[in-house]
C-alpha cells in the first residue's frame, strides 16, 4: 500500500484498487488509530481516529481531491506534500 503523504503524525495510504474495494477512499494511520476516509466528502466511514486527526485528514482530502481521484483511477501514485 503506497504512502501518499505524512503530516502531523498522520500517514495517508491508498491500496491498489480491486473490484470489491470501492468506494474511492484513503486509509489513514494516526498513532494507534486507523480510519478509512471517503474521497467524495472526506468523512471517515470506518475507524477510530480522534476528531482532531479527522479534521486534518478531511482538509487534506478537500485540498487534493482531484489528484487523489486520479491516483485512484490510474493507480499511478505520487507523494503529496502536507497542506499548508
Amino acid at each position: 500500500m503506497p504512502v501518499i503523504s505524512r503530516f502531523y503524525g498522520i500517514v495517508i495510504k491508498m491500496y491498489l484498487r480491486q473490484k470489491e474495494h470501492n468506494p474511492p477512499h484513503i486509509h489513514a494511520i494516526y498513532g494507534e488509530y486507523i480510519g478509512m476516509f471517503s474521497l467524495e466528502d472526506g468523512e471517515m466511514f470506518e475507524g477510530d481516529i480522534p476528531q482532531k486527526g479527522q479534521v486534518h485528514i478531511k482538509e487534506f482530502i478537500d485540498f487534493y481531491r482531484d489528484r487523489l481521484y486520479i491516483m485512484w483511477e490510474t493507480q499511478k501514485f505520487e507523494v503529496l506534500p502536507p497542506v499548508k
